[in-house]
């Protein structure tokens, strides 16, 4: 019988890891005791998601994502958490008489045999990354054992009764807001008072979704219960006010920032909801042509320069920012960052994070990683000229540059740097690429169905060169929370640098000229990217209209 391939040789001969990497994980792994393709997770040269999709591979075994996944209740209950954890093993779905289960490794035979034995099913097999396990068992099984949903409804009806919260209602119905928001994935938590009751929404894949309706008598005692813990005025209501605290859910940390406006019916509070960990892509897997990739890969292995990568707020410029950054050589170069806040951690970079409050901003990270000895420098954001300045200065005396800003599209970086005071002659001459992107919700696997367009639906791809009758949409489901849509992917535009656009820049050509001179040469705008995906089934016309206009 064959030898079985080793994990090294697939992520070698995938081109996933070199024989330098597989070295210093093999050192690590004799001197820890850990497995060499936790080993590889652990210092980032690998992905937990990554290591689950090669060992689903090599077994055969087909993988599920657990972050774009709902683990129904039905299949939670058949096994208890204590079984299920001692067996590393999640129960997922139940459908036609039969178990589906996520294993982490493809040897677990054990938790085959408990499932049958204790469901009298049959069990069916699914690989699942370690990460993504232990946070979804946790998740999951807490739900079902506190379902959130129904302790909301019973503090609302005594409030409805007694006609005014309790000091515990009012801390209880706060955190049971907060974990639903944390349940469902949600970026941001909104409350938005009326004149009769509060409204509670989720942006949740870049969409508001409506959550919850309270009672107005609650919405005073959870503002002040959110001020108390961000530290902010409670007596203070006529004016703004920004604060951030750390909620700490099932072990795990999750940054809050806090943003409150005074409305006619009272505060409007928002939440930013930061889980400090995200799942670390390889730029294939972010949703770019193969021919971007390829361009934006080769943009990072410049010795110096500036790449801009921008977008709105939660269009995914980290995760870009990240997934470029793994195409680094981090073994030969030296990598320095400045966050707000971390979102990835990865070995061999040196990541720092900024602290408002020590007067630790971009700005002073910025002019002091010059004395690290840095190849690269990764500054989070430019918020203002003095930021902006540095980063083309580090440029132009032989760092890398990477960095991010909040612009419509790649071309309109040019006049936002202008209007922050950057000289045009060291902007053309350290600028190497923008690449401007947004996030496309992704059609539900579970539920896709191909469907006739309609007029106004034909004219929008015509609009972009492509005839066509058909298309797909999700009807909705419990795997998608009847949205029709499960994950992102991203569509970009890449605007590379080259000497005439250089010398364009310095002459002060309007943005639109140089937007045009940039398409003759091969620049592809945001919403032709967005159509393609269409075309390919990937998305809907009902999303590129409401993403990419």
């Amino acid at each position: 019988m064959a030898a079985p391939v080793k994990i090294g040789d697939i992520l070698k001969a995938r081109g996933l890891i070199n024989d330098k990497k597989l070295d210093i994980a093999l050192i690590q792994s004799k001197i820890t005791g850990d497995l060499l393709g936790d080993v590889l997770v652990k210092l980032g040269f690998l992905s937990a998601k990554e290591r689950g999709q090669i060992l689903a591979e090599q077994s055969g075994i087909e993988f599920v994502d657990l972050d774009e996944y709902v683990i129904s209740e039905d299949a939670l209950r058949l096994v208890p958490k204590d079984v299920a954890e001692k067996n590393q093993f999640i129960p997922l779905d139940l459908e036609d008489g039969k178990v589906s289960i996520g294993i982490t490794e493809p040897g677990n035979i054990k938790a085959i045999d408990t499932v049958t034995r204790i469901t009298k099913k049959q069990a069916k097999m699914y690989i699942v990354d370690r990460d993504a396990y232990y946070d979804a068992m946790e998740k999951a099984y807490y739900f079902l054992e506190n379902p959130v949903y129904q302790q909301m409804e019973k503090i609302v009806k005594d409030i409805q009764t007694t006609g005014s919260p309790t000091g515990n209602d009012i801390v209880s119905m706060t955190d049971m807001l907060i974990v639903e928001g944390i349940r469902n994935n949600a970026t941001d938590i909104h409350f938005a008072p009326t004149a009769d009751v509060t409204q509670v929404f989720y942006r949740i894949d870049g969409v508001l979704q409506f959550g919850h309706c309270l009672p107005k008598s609650i919405h005073i005692g959870i503002v002040s219960r959110i001020k108390i813990l961000s530290h902010l005025d409670i007596a203070e209501t006529r004016l703004p006010q920004d604060g951030a605290f750390t909620f700490v859910f099932l072990n795990k940390g999750y940054d809050i920032r806090v943003s409150t406006i005074p409305t006619i019916y009272g505060e409007n509070v928002v939440m930013r909801v930061l889980s400090g960990k995200g799942t670390l892509l390889r730029m294939e897997a972010l949703g770019f042509d193969p021919g971007d990739t390829q361009n934006i890969r080769s943009l990072f292995q410049k010795p110096f320069g500036v790449i801009l990568i921008t977008g709105p707020t939660g269009s995914g410029k980290t995760t870009t920012l990240y997934s470029a950054l793994r195409e680094v050589n981090i073994l030969e170069r030296n990598v320095l960052t400045v966050e707000d806040p971390v979102e990835y951690k990865l070995s061999f970079i040196r990541q720092t994070q900024v602290l408002e409050r020590a007067g630790y901003d971009f700005a002073l990270a910025g002019r002091n990683f010059m004395r690290q000895d840095p190849d690269v420098i990764l500054l989070g954001e430019i918020r203002d000229e003095e930021t902006a300045k540095i980063a083309i200065r580090a440029s132009i005396t032989g760092h890398l540059v990477i960095t991010t800003l909040h612009t419509n599209d790649a071309v309109t970086s040019i006049p936002r740097l202008i209007d922050l005071n950057v000289d045009k002659y060291l902007m053309s001459s350290s600028l190497l690429a923008i690449v401007a992107q947004r996030l496309l919700r992704k059609i539900c696997s579970f539920c896709k169905v191909e469907y006739e367009l309609d007029d106004q639906e034909a004219a929008v791809l015509r609009e972009y060169g492509v005839t066509a009758t058909k298309a797909f949409k999700g009807t909705g489901c419990a795997k998608c929370n009847n949205t029709g849509y499960a994950g992102r992917t991203v569509i970009g535009e890449i605007l590379v640098i080259d000497d005439e656009i250089k010398q364009m820049i310095y002459e002060g050509a309007s943005a639109p000229a140089i937007k045009e001179r940039a398409i003759q040469k091969g620049m592809r705008p945001l919403k032709n990217h967005a159509v393609r995906k269409v075309v390919e089934g990937i998305t809907t016309v009902e999303e590129v209209l409401r993403v990419a206009g």
